[in-house]
């Protein structure tokens, strides 16, 4: 008699079928149960900036439910709470009339809208608040003070306004200034609300048919048991993602700076507590909630620019966290690290072109990111480098066609006719291009190549103007000392 052969062992067995992901299973809602819908999409960070206690500023248009949303959650926190018309603001509203006190100093007659003993305040349309009355909330949202003096109790405190109007977006909002740098960089959460064609036709459904009544005792209990969860998981996760998280923020400084979007070192360390409040917030919620996706939404409504009025392009937002969120998971050692916390163009491409162990995919990445960020001059110098340098070879076939084309018109003199009229701007800044060229030595081989550069931008029409000329000029050179090149 054969012995059977083990299961699995046999030839032709199935293959073991691969286990079931785990089902998601999302708590409920807390902001749906207090009938506030849409939010969905945010409720991480509103429960992230609850938990934490940090300063919150609502931004968004007229209707999307700011201020109904701050009520609310007062109310189903049970917290005695002010709430004030900034635009309509008067310092006496919030402390009270002042008068002599027994001891020769000021004391407050504290009349029932005074701030004094609220646990929560609410400054609505503080972007249409007068600048002085601004700077006496300045303590207030940032320390708990007023007039010096500590706001015992005081927990939350909660600002909301419109989108700022700027020079080139006239949004209908003339009144709605942007916020005082210093003031918007004290709300560690800046969040923009939902708007209507974010909704679900459900969420849309909901909200046209809401109707005003008193609060749901169920709605207050799913948010207290929300924070309850949010507020035990933020030490966990800390204890096991800080340093991670840590190195996301600063790799995140770095190349936010890059794009133009520089962060204080407050702000670094808002960062590091936001994205770790909210990474709580949202395992809170879902318990598979994606770390790498809570950071993000961290990022997107933990930037004060917005409140400021400041563009924040979404590209720049999401190709920062990418890079920085796997830059985080890079060892220490790994000079990819050092090239990418370098805020100076220049300096990363001389680190990467100086780190011979960087693969070569890497390597053209941060070749093209620099490229792209120089202007005219300094591109051109930095791209003589690379071929100068050999690196160029290290480049993928895309990266180094365009690096080959600017070269080609450096590295020889480039043939070139053009008329124009002698009125024109664009003659004027011919001639400054000549009279430039005029200060070179010919005999000198760097100033040949900074000669061809110069006239291979004009040709491009990278030069519009004789001032453009002379930042070319000059950015060629400055460029060539920073790589070092003699």
């Amino acid at each position: 008699m054969k012995a059977k052969p083990a299961a699995g062992a046999r030839a032709g067995a199935k293959a073991a079928k691969a286990p079931s992901p785990p089902r998601r299973n999302p708590m409920e809602d807390p902001f749906k149960r207090l009938g506030l819908h849409g939010l969905a999409g945010i409720a991480p960070v509103l429960l992230a900036a609850l938990a934490s206690e940090e300063p919150l500023l609502l931004i968004g248009p007229h209707g999307t439910a700011k201020s109904l949303l701050l009520t609310r959650v007062a109310e189903a926190l049970g917290l005695e709470f002010r709430h004030y018309n900034a635009s309509l603001l008067n310092f006496d509203d919030l402390v009270g009339f002042p008068l002599p006190g027994r001891d020769g100093g000021l004391e407050y007659a504290r009349t029932p809208a005074a701030i004094w003993g609220a646990g929560a305040v609410v400054f609505d349309e503080i972007s249409r608040c007068r600048p002085d009355i601004q700077n006496k909330l300045f303590p207030i949202i940032h320390e708990r003070k007023a007039q010096g003096l500590p706001l015992e109790g005081l927990r939350y405190r909660w600002a909301a306004m419109n989108p700022p109007s700027t020079e080139t977006d006239d949004n209908g909002y003339a009144g709605s200034e942007p916020l005082d740098a210093a003031l918007a960089d004290r709300f560690a959460f800046v969040v923009e609300m939902p708007g209507w064609a974010t909704f679900s036709v459900d969420e849309q459904l909901a909200v046209i048919r809401a109707a005003d009544g008193p609060l749901p005792a169920e709605g207050a209990r799913c948010l207290a048991d929300a924070l309850a969860r949010a507020r035990a998981l933020r030490p966990l996760l800390e204890a096991e993602r800080a340093a991670g998280i840590a190195s996301y923020v600063q790799g995140l400084a770095a190349l936010l700076a890059q794009a133009d979007i520089p962060l204080s070192p407050r702000r670094a360390g808002m960062l590091y507590r936001s994205v770790l409040a909210v990474q709580a917030a949202a395992q809170a919620l879902d318990p598979l909630a994606a770390a790498a996706d809570a950071a993000l939404l961290a990022l997107r409504h933990g930037l004060p620019q917005r409140a400021q009025g400041i563009e924040l392009p979404e590209v720049k937002i999401l190709g920062a966290h990418r890079e920085a969120w796997r830059l985080a998971g890079v060892s220490e050692d790994d000079p990819l690290k050092a090239i990418l916390r370098a805020v100076d163009p220049a300096e990363r491409l001389r680190l990467a072109v100086a780190a011979e162990t960087l693969d070569n995919a890497e390597f053209s990445r941060v070749a093209a990111d620099v490229l792209a960020q120089l202007a005219p001059g300094a591109r051109d110098a930095a791209v003589v480098h690379l071929f100068e340098s050999g690196a160029a070879g290290r480049l993928n076939a895309a990266v180094a066609e365009q690096a080959a084309l600017v070269y080609r018109d450096i590295a020889a003199p480039p043939g070139y006719s053009e008329t124009v009229h002698s009125s024109s701007e664009r003659f004027k800044t011919w001639r400054r291009v000549l009279q430039l060229l005029s200060r070179l030595d010919p005999a000198q081989a760097r100033d040949n190549l900074r000669a061809n550069a110069v006239v291979a931008a004009f040709q491009r029409k990278e030069l519009a103007e004789p001032e453009d000329v002379d930042r070319a000029f000059a950015a060629y050179a400055e460029m060539e000392a920073r790589l070092g090149v003699a």
